[in-house]
């Protein structure tokens, strides 16, 4: 199994070798992150997920670092570092480089592997979403967490629907069921819903489980083709549901030491068409089992007790599985590595047995199974197979304790026999340990690991065991070697000078002509016990004797090596030679060299034998080691507390120089907070500058469509003006043509009666005697035309009156309306005293015009021309003069009172005048009747009439003119009776064209006025 250390690379190679994955476990690679800090810690890993190609992969840990994974092209890069933990992963989206991580800030965002940049960052949740599923268009996805699920348009980033539940239910999981358009509810009370995608209609609810299988749902796995849904939870059950016939068809027992379900995932087939038949369960203890759900079989496991899973995915196509260790790393496993026994092709139907022999062959090793009709090929039992893995590692582990066992029933005696017959111990004496220390110089000493190298390598099995070898080396072989510590041992290089001297005095003086001394020809030899000259059998073999003798031995070895290699040692000149030749293996026979070394220690000298001033082999105490202190104690005391000082100066650079890095790590993480808080910054400076550019635009427009609706509004004012003058023109024409053709039917009426007087002349000279009843009936005719008259002329009056006043009403009402612009505080008073001041002129203009009426108009035309003038100056004025002209105008409203009082009281003078005059023309007219009919009895019955008739004449008219009070005074005769009718028309003529000029100077002087009213109003 190969593993993988991400560390601080951004990019590199999954493996470095061609994986090879077992059948055992199936593991492709092993992945870890591990820091680089002072103290490295592993980085967990919490989610990982399939790209929809299934070569790729991405991986989130718990510092926010995601990595993807190209298993095809054996690459990882490092895409984002999120500063925080990842809760869940989705990397099928339909654009095929991005990929959704949600936060542990309940956020969700969007990267692209290819850019690294940030697409999109999504918000939304109020707690942790631990599930992402995605359409298999790639285009939605939808959101879960523990108390909403939201579904996301991933084209705009922006959320379409959210899903509220009660606070008691909870959500289990939402997700997407492959191939089809239908999103599947799971709540915490075992109620499934289907939704339609588009319209979010529920299609259907699955049925409640059976209460005899009381399991509450925590993981769900759909089949590929949405046909199955697989539900489990904290219980060893199974439930397998047919989601066309909704309805739970298969309840599936794991073994009993499931006790629990933490996850289920379908095994996709490229075969199947969709429909998998292999489902994993992830159980409590760690171990993915993988079983068929058709014959309910366990076909094959991941993961371990020591090595549990904490979660895992499953590739599109069935290639892969990663799975999230407990320990934080991630496993790639090789799905075919791991069905290879079961995807394994039938056993041929013919085997070739062939001949073995019988030593090779034990009983129970093969079992041939032989069938009929049928030749199988031998197989191994499987419990067989499993006892003798098991029985391999048992003899391999004894073996090895064995060898490093140092029985207490050795004897030495027999172990030097048998090296004096076979030259060295058998291998099976030999053991493998490590080196240790116990005294304090052996932390200064640098030719230690030069030393103890040997033994090291040969007891790397048995650490105690190497240890007290070279505890048992030091103290006996290595005798006042420290007691000039730093420096090599001089006592002992003095022995081996003195050695060399009294067996080979040439080679001796060979090496001090060429400034070789002991510390360059001996001592390489004993720091290194010749581990560097000597090969592993040869040095195995000089220390089988080293071990067996005196500790001089290993001196007079050095002296022998000399002796044995003087030939070319003679030969070297040069110092650099002499160097090389003590640190280089050497053609040299290591047994010639112990023979010689037996040779030295016999013939030696006892005053220069080394023998005679090392003491004698001493064994370790047992129960505890013996104290080593057979050096300069100050010298290892001093450069301990060198040591000491320079560990605590490297720990306080080392802490310094973590501060630093931590510093420099706050430093970078706080440059990629600023970077990113100035990121966040500028995209909320752009979206505030596109918000405001869109509201400076919304301003335009509203400005655009303000002035338009204001110049559709002015439009519409100078329209109704126009529309309001012309129908004004329109009023004043139709009031000119009315005038008019009052005036023509006047002129045609002055026409018709001078015309009939005419005729009454004419009747009268002709007829004298008829005149009488003529007279009559042309007093009756012309009282009944002359009432008509007066009702015209009254009507016309009431009508140019109504005129006027709905003129004047109009004026009034354009004027105020300017004035409103420039009066607002004084509108109320100001509008009650011009109402007063219409009551009071309206009080005036009836009065008037019950007095003089066309008189009275034409004064109060220009009366209101100059107060129009007059307040039109007044607006131009200073707004202090505004109570001035309150004043004013309450004076003028009093004055006008006034004047109405006055005219009221003048024509209740005149109606008692009126009545008075009537009274005495009645009792004039009485009178006269009285006395015709004394005077004249014939002519009676011709004056009754015109007296009658002017009577009633008389009574008609006086109350409205006086114009026609003459008729009254016709005499009685018939030439006093003519003349005075005589005089009557033509009085009558002269007061009627009287009338025609005064109306029509009226009319002009009222057109006069209409032409100046707007334009004072104007000013």
């Amino acid at each position: 199994m190969q593993s993988t250390d991400l560390g601080t690379k951004e990019s590199g190679k999954i493996w470095h070798r061609k994986p090879s994955p077992a059948t055992r476990d199936g593991i492709i690679v092993n992945i870890i992150h591990t820091t680089s800090d002072y103290l490295p810690k592993v980085l967990r890993f919490l989610n990982v997920a399939f790209d929809s190609s299934g070569d790729s992969l991405i991986a989130g840990d718990h510092q926010g670092n995601i990595y993807v994974f190209d298993l095809s092209g054996n690459r990882f890069n490092l895409v984002h570092r999120t500063a925080q933990a990842c809760t869940a992963l989705a990397f099928n989206l339909h654009r095929k480089s991005e990929f959704l991580v949600a936060l542990a800030d309940y956020s969700i965002k969007c990267f692209d592997t290819v850019t690294k940049e940030l697409v999109s960052w999504m918000r939304g949740h109020e707690s942790s979403v631990f599930s992402i599923s995605v359409h298999a268009s790639g285009r939605y996805a939808i959101t879960t967490s523990s108390d909403t699920a939201q579904l996301w348009d991933l084209d705009t980033f922006q959320r379409k629907r959210k899903l509220n539940i009660l606070q008691s239910v909870g959500i289990q999981k939402v997700f997407f069921l492959p191939l089809s358009n239908t999103i599947l509810s799971c709540f915490k009370d075992n109620s499934i819903f289907a939704w339609e995608c588009d319209t979010l209609l529920c299609k259907y609810q699955l049925p409640a489980p059976p209460e005899s299988s009381s399991v509450l749902y925590k993981v769900f796995a759909v089949t590929r083709d949405g046909r199955i849904l697989a539900a489990g939870g904290k219980s060893n059950h199974l439930h397998l549901w047919c989601l066309e016939a909704k309805q739970l068809f298969r309840i599936i027992q794991m073994p009993t030491k499931v006790r629990a379900i933490r996850q289920l995932e379908f095994l996709p087939d490229s075969f199947d068409a969709g429909s998998n038949q292999v489902l994993g369960v992830l159980s409590q203890d760690g171990i993915m089992r993988f079983i068929n759900i058709q014959t309910c079989k366990l076909l094959f496991e991941i993961g371990s007790l020591e090595e549990g899973i904490s979660s895992s995915v499953i590739s599109p196509h069935g290639r892969y599985i990663a799975s999230v260790m407990e320990n934080g790393s991630l496993n790639i496993y090789s799905v075919q590595a791991l069905t290879q026994e079961i995807n394994k092709p039938p056993p041929p139907l013919v085997k070739v047995i062939e001949d073995v022999p019988k030593s090779k062959v034990t009983a129970g090793d093969l079992k041939v199974k032989v069938t009929s009709g049928r030749v199988q090929r031998p197989a191994k039992p499987r419990e067989n197979k499993i006892q003798t893995r098991i029985l391999k590692q048992d003899l391999t582990g004894n073996f090895e304790n064995k060898e490093n066992e140092l029985s207490d029933g050795l004897n030495k005696k027999r172990l030097q026999i048998l090296l004096k017959g076979y030259g060295e111990y058998p291998t099976k004496y030999r053991t493998l340990s490590a080196l240790a220390h116990w005294s304090a110089i052996f932390s200064d000493t640098p030719y230690l690991p030069l030393l103890a190298f040997p033994f090291v390598k040969l007891f790397q099995n048995n650490q105690l065991i190497c240890f007290e070898v070279v505890a048992t080396l030091i103290i006996n072989w290595c005798q006042h070697w420290f007691e000039y510590f730093p420096n090599p041992p001089i006592n002992i290089l003095s022995m081996v000078e003195n050695v060399l001297a009294f067996h080979d005095k040439e080679l001796l003086q060979h090496f001090t002509d060429h400034d070789v001394t002991s510390q360059l020809y001996a001592w390489p030899l004993l720091e290194t016990v010749f581990s560097e000259v000597l090969t592993r059998e040869e040095w195995l073999k000089l220390f089988d004797n080293v071990f067996s003798n005196h500790p001089s031995f290993l001196l007079m070895t050095v002296v022998a090596y000399n002796t044995c290699s003087r030939a070319p040692l003679l030969h070297c000149d040069l110092k650099d030679d002499f160097e090389y030749f003590f640190h280089h293996r050497n053609n040299l026979d290591i047994s010639v060299v112990i023979r010689e070394v037996y040779h030295l220690m016999d013939t030696t000298p006892a005053d220069i034998h080394p023998e005679n001033m090392l003491d004698a082999f001493v064994a370790l105490t047992k129960g505890q080691y013996p104290v080593f202190n057979q050096y300069p104690r100050f010298i290892v005391d001093y450069q301990t507390q060198e040591r000491e000082r320079i560990r605590n100066d490297e720990l306080d650079y080392l802490r310094e120089r973590q501060t630093v890095e931590n510093m420099q790590a706050e430093v970078d993480q706080q440059r990629v907070e600023d970077e990113a808080w100035y990121q966040k910054q500028e995209l909320l400076r752009k979206a505030e500058e596109a918000r405001r550019e869109m509201l400076l635009q919304e301003e335009e427009k509203m400005i655009q469509q303000r002035q338009r609706l204001a110049a559709v509004k002015r439009e519409l004012k100078v329209r109704e003006m126009h529309l309001q003058d012309a129908a004004r023109r329109r009023f004043l024409k139709l009031q000119q043509d009315q005038r008019e053709m009052e005036l023509r039917r006047l002129d045609d009426e002055i026409q018709r009666k001078v015309h009939m007087r005419d005729r009454e002349i004419a009747t009268t000279a002709k007829d004298l005697e008829m005149r009488h009843l003529e007279l009559e009936s042309q007093k009756r005719l012309y009282e009944k035309n002359l009432t008509k008259n007066q009702e015209t002329v009254a009507k016309e009056m009431r009508e140019d009156i109504d005129a006027y006043r709905r003129k004047v009403d109009l004026e009034e009402r354009s004027f105020l309306r300017l004035m409103e612009t420039d009066q607002t505080q004084n509108q109320n008073t100001q509008k009650l005293i011009e109402e007063n001041l219409a009551k009071a002129e309206q009080a005036c203009l009836n009065t008037d015009w019950r007095i003089q009426a066309l008189h009275k108009q034409r004064c109060d035309d220009l009366q209101r021309n100059g107060c129009y003038q007059e307040m039109a100056k007044l607006l131009q004025e200073n707004r202090r003069k505004e109570m001035e002209v309150l004043n004013a105008m309450m004076g003028k409203e009093t004055k006008k009172w006034e004047e109405a009082e006055e005219k009221d009281f003048q024509l209740k003078s005149e109606k008692k005048a009126s009545a008075l005059s009537d009274a005495s023309r009645k009792w004039f007219l009485e009178k006269e009747m009285k006395d015709a009919l004394e005077h004249a009895e014939r002519p009676r019955n011709r004056a009754v009439v015109p007296r009658c008739l002017n009577e009633r004449v008389a009574s008609s008219c006086l109350p409205r003119t006086s114009q026609f009070n003459d008729v009254s005074e016709l005499d009685s005769s018939a030439r006093s009776s003519f003349n005075q009718r005589k005089k009557q028309w033509d009085s009558t003529e002269q007061g009627l064209l009287e009338r025609v000029r005064n109306l029509r100077q009226r009319l002009a002087a009222q057109a006069r006025n209409r032409c100046q009213t707007p334009h004072l109003l104007a000013t």
